[in-house]
């Protein structure tokens, strides 16, 4: 069974086709800067040695994206598939999919109404993973079109941790509440870490901690989330590449009525002016680690509130828990940082977390623990791979 796996981003497409026996990727590539004049599209091909090639072409929409992405993968001589047939399903990423979805679905017209009306929950996100679905209908029209919700996989959070402490009204009217973030990956390293654990699922206790531009992390019991750190949106929780995470709620009053700045500045600002970016003046953790080591001040801060943020939620978890079998970093600072791994842990032997500084500093892929021997809670570097999970959930569906 071949698998094409979409996400659609406001002006992006992101694709892997699997060959779902083995979880061969097939190929794999990205259309980038849709409707602007210097889009291209970037495809590798694995049949079976890598073949990369760029096309820079002027793409001004989706649908034009999606079909250059098709004619790539039918090319003559080098494409994966001859026939559009040949792919048995399209899992798309869809943001929100609010309360409605605590699993992959199957979809249909009502299942796109239904995105249609949470976009109020994702107005960046679910627009475009809506298009992207109504193009690949277009060009797969055999194919089952799936929808894997980010939000699904903290729908089992109990109400005492999605609640938040406002009106009853604002949750049972407006649906004012915390869905989280990042749940295609959490469910992803979160299976992958405790199948490490030599125990039963129900018995395990673990924290995913997802570090990328955008950071959060989840609590993890029995194979169920029961936290995670983001909220109604992605601002909440850890601080980020350009977001502020967590604040005082009455700082954007204070910057309205005692600053006069409008709302969709104070919006702007804590989205894409905060964070590393606004504190260290970059939102690249490499820039920044870099200047922390010439003695950068305002880099040193930033690193230390970045890091102290993880520290807390770690401890907050590891007591909502109960117990901590194992802590899992992934996404691209979690996977590739190694002073960042190490300032995380250090100091957490109170809880039971030791790393091994060598085995954290050497090269190595896939899932590969970094804790000590006698470290009662195990740390782990775990590859998130979103595009797989939603392949693999996809499969499961059908």
């Amino acid at each position: 069974m071949k698998i094409l796996v979409i996400n659609t981003g406001s002006s992006s497409i992101k694709y892997v086709v699997y060959e779902m026996e083995g979880h061969q990727v097939l190929a794999k590539g990205l259309v980038d800067r849709i409707g602007d004049p210097a889009s291209s599209l970037t495809n590798s091909f694995y049949t079976p040695e890598e073949h990369k090639q760029k096309i820079e072409i002027s793409i001004p929409n989706h649908a034009v994206g999606l079909e250059l992405v098709v004619k790539t993968l039918m090319d003559p001589e080098k494409g994966i598939i001859k026939d559009t047939n040949e792919i048995s399903a399209v899992g798309h990423r869809v943001v929100h999919g609010g309360e409605r979805f605590s699993a992959p679905v199957v979809i249909d017209e009502e299942i796109k109404a239904k995105i249609k009306q949470l976009i109020t929950l994702a107005p960046l996100h679910n627009p475009s993973n809506l298009e992207g679905i109504k193009v690949a209908e277009k060009f797969f029209p055999n194919a089952k079109q799936v929808a894997v919700f980010d939000t699904a996989f903290h729908q089992t959070m109990p109400p005492k941790s999605y609640r938040y402490p406002i009106p009853n009204w604002l949750y049972t009217e407006e649906k004012i509440r915390i869905y989280g973030m990042h749940g295609t990956s959490h469910s992803y390293v979160s299976k992958q870490l405790i199948a490490q654990l030599n125990k039963p699922v129900e018995n395990t206790s673990v924290i995913s901690i997802h570090l990328g531009n955008g950071c959060s992390m989840a609590a993890v019991h029995g194979g169920k989330c029961i936290d995670t750190s983001m909220g109604l949106s992605p601002l909440a929780g850890l601080m980020m590449g350009t977001r502020s995470g967590d604040l005082d709620p009455a700082v954007p009053f204070y910057l309205g009525t005692t600053l006069g700045m409008k709302l969709e500045d104070i919006d702007k600002m804590l989205n894409k002016e905060s964070g590393l970016k606004g504190i260290a003046g970059s939102n690249d953790m490499r820039d920044v680690l870099e200047q922390r080591e010439t003695g950068n001040a305002n880099a040193i801060l930033a690193i230390d509130m970045y890091v102290q943020r993880i520290k807390k939620y770690i401890g907050a978890y590891m007591a909502e828990l109960g117990a901590l079998d194992a802590i899992a970093f992934t996404a691209g600072i979690g996977e590739n940082s190694v002073k960042l791994r190490e300032l995380v842990c250090e100091g957490l032997g109170v809880l039971g977390i030791e790393l091994d500084k060598s085995k954290n500093a050497a090269s190595g892929s896939g899932n590969r623990r970094i804790s000590t021997d006698n470290s009662k809670v195990e740390v782990w570097i775990i590859p998130t791979n979103e595009e797989l999970e939603i392949a693999l959930q996809s499969e499961k569906l059908l």
